[in-house]
This record gives C-alpha cells, sequence and structure tokens, in this order.
C-alpha cells in the first residue's frame, strides 16, 4: 500500500456526531455545509466550514464511530484503475497500555482534501 501524498488533512477533531464508522467523498459545498451542520449540532459556536474549491478539490471526511484513546487513520492507496481507486483506512495508536477502560471514549472525524478524480473511489478498513 501507497501513503497518499496528495492528501491534505483540512481539519480533526474529537466528536463527530456519527456513532459508527463512515466515510464519504464530498464534491461540493452543499453537501460540506450539511455535514458541518451535523457536527456543529451540540457546539456553540459551530467549527467553521473549511473553505475549498471544488473545481479543482474534492473532500474526504472519515468518521471514525465510537473509540478509545488516540487514534489516528492512515489513508493509503490500496488498489488503482483506470476507473476505480480503492482507499485501504488503517489506525494507529498512541495508546501504550491496553487498559480499555482507562482511555477516553471519543467519536473523532477526519477532512482530507484532493484533487478532484473522476474515478469511483471505495474505502476499505484494515488492521482495526
Amino acid at each position: 500500500m501507497e501513503q497518499m501524498e496528495e492528501v491534505t488533512l483540512l481539519m480533526h477533531d474529537y466528536y463527530s456526531g456519527f456513532d459508527e464508522y463512515e466515510a464519504m467523498i464530498i464534491s461540493d459545498t452543499k453537501s460540506l455545509k450539511k455535514l458541518y451542520s451535523k457536527i456543529n449540532m451540540t457546539r456553540k459556536p459551530g467549527l467553521p466550514v473549511p473553505v475549498v474549491d471544488f473545481s479543482t478539490e474534492q473532500v474526504i471526511v472519515l468518521c471514525l464511530g465510537k473509540q478509545h484513546g488516540d487514534n489516528t487513520p492512515i489513508l493509503s492507496k490500496s488498489e488503482e484503475t483506470e476507473e476505480h481507486l480503492s482507499l485501504a483506512v488503517s489506525l494507529t495508536s498512541e495508546n501504550k497500555d491496553n487498559q480499555v477502560d482507562t482511555l477516553p471514549i471519543s467519536y473523532p472525524f477526519y477532512v482530507y482534501k484532493m484533487p478532484v478524480t473522476f474515478k469511483k473511489i471505495d474505502f476499505k478498513k484494515v488492521n482495526w
């Protein structure tokens, strides 16, 4: 698997409002604002919506669901053809001990931008 250099992290926070894992591609401002309205539902003031030029970029959103401790996703290309791009999502953990009871619980999300592609993109969870 090849780590993706063309992907840039725009925002990360520890509460997304999504209870389960979800990965999505957003390619317009309206959809991005709709996502942030859900993320900001319990925040006053809310997190700012990132400014993205959707004519040249698209957004990848990873909502990790319920997590114990500080887990960070890593995006990698697992397969690429002319019509299809498969991205592997793996987690790295900063947790040194395995005492799950003492680790904080979070529902983190990560917002990335990448150049626009017209390939069909899917996500595969690896080593979760």
